[in-house]
């Protein structure tokens, strides 16, 4: 099979670019299309032998920090891949990258890790957090989001299979899109995370510091529990916020910055990881596990399936401080009864190993059965012959 990749962009090497790394692993001679690609040179070592086409908003003025704001050039970017010379299209999608054009006789499989959130059911904080919930522009943003819409619903229909990231995912597809979904959980690399059963008496976060990661909830939530101890990692426009609010609380220390050396480490000695975004999957979670280290999360998104209440971790029902103080006074009820191996073989299941094995299968069972009749055709001719 000749093979094309699309990805939306390629700017940082963040989790959506670990699912692009995988798959090239399955189809190390597939082609990868973007619609720009501004990735730093320390970051492309996996794309050195690929060979990468970019759609004419690469050479837009300031696309490399401004691409976002040409989002309604997007759906028509896309659509100008000529992808004619391909059996087999795969797109890793959380906006454009499903609109690529195909012709009947390709197969088209879209790994969504998410129909595009600001443009569906999250539109409103979208634009409340980007301040555009008011005024003239919020009138021009909101219309702008209402033909991308009209143009995500018909691009869907071109899409052969449906792979979702998540069962949070695949709803939101079938409710987005009116599709089925398969589930395949995105790969997490988990080999640098190893078990640590020896666990220190501090809790440890990490996320970049932006307003639906709610690392504010969890500081307020400590700040009422001076008895234990918080750890913060991470950094981002929220920083400062963050910052004043743990101000006095002797019991909370922003770290800020950590290399993954220093992450790890916290994680493998964490009594626990506190997580309280609404993710459609939440990789963090799944790699303080790796670590041995049970995580309160939030009971909602992603985090309800990597999480086992009671056996990985527990969830707080809502994103409210009074929640999550509960949460943090049942985990010492619970602490007992978690078991580090447990944990981390929990974790394994969620491994890149494991993600290229059902992508693999997959992809090749749904190419079969979409060429099937061609192939029950030449059969017969020859049968007959």
């Amino acid at each position: 099979m000749k093979v094309a990749l699309i990805h939306e962009w390629l700017v940082v090497n963040a989790g959506s670019e670990k699912v692009v790394q995988e798959i090239l692993k399955v189809f190390p001679a597939a082609d990868v299309f973007t619609v720009v690609d501004f990735l730093p040179e320390k970051d492309r070592g996996w794309l050195s032998n690929i060979n990468v086409t970019t759609s004419f908003i690469q050479r837009f003025p300031k696309a490399q920090k401004h691409y976002r704001k040409y989002l309604p050039f997007f759906p028509v970017a896309v659509e100008q891949f000529d992808l004619s010379s391909y059996d087999l299209v795969i797109s890793s999608s959380h906006a454009v990258a499903k609109g690529v054009i195909t012709g009947p006789d390709q197969l088209h499989v879209c790994y969504c890790h998410s129909p595009a959130r600001y443009a569906w059911d999250l539109q409103s904080q979208y634009l409340r957090e980007s301040g555009l919930d008011k005024g003239f522009m919020s009138m021009v943003t909101r219309y702008i989001l209402h033909r991308f819409r009209i143009w995500d619903i018909r691009s869907s229909f071109g899409v052969d299979k449906f792979l979702a990231n998540s069962s949070f995912i695949q709803k939101r597809i079938m409710k987005c899109y009116r599709r089925e979904a398969k589930v395949i959980y995105p790969p997490v690399d988990i080999t640098n995370f190893s078990l640590c059963k020896e666990k220190s008496e501090y809790f440890l976060t990490a996320s970049r510091m932006v307003p639906y990661k709610k690392i504010d909830l969890i500081v307020e939530a400590f700040k009422k529990r001076p008895e234990q101890q918080l750890k913060v990692i991470g950094t981002g426009p929220d920083f400062d916020k963050i910052s004043a609010l743990a101000q006095g609380a002797e019991n909370i220390e922003l770290l800020g910055y950590q290399d993954d050396e220093s992450l790890i480490t916290h994680m493998q000695q964490a009594k626990g990881f506190v997580f309280a975004a609404e993710e459609d999957f939440g990789i963090l979670p799944v790699e303080a596990q790796a670590c041995g280290t049970p995580v309160i999360a939030l009971a909602k998104g992603g985090t309800l399936e990597t999480v086992m209440h009671g056996k990985t971790g527990i969830h707080f029902k809502n994103q409210s401080v009074d929640d999550l103080v509960s949460a943090l006074d049942q985990f010492d009820s619970y602490r007992g009864s978690f078991d580090a191996a447990f944990i981390r073989n929990h974790a394994e299941s969620f491994s890149a190993e494991r993600f290229r094995d059902q992508i693999k299968r997959m992809i090749d069972e749904s190419y079969v059965a979409y060429h099937k009749p061609v192939i029950a055709s030449v059969v017969n001719k020859v049968t007959a012959a």
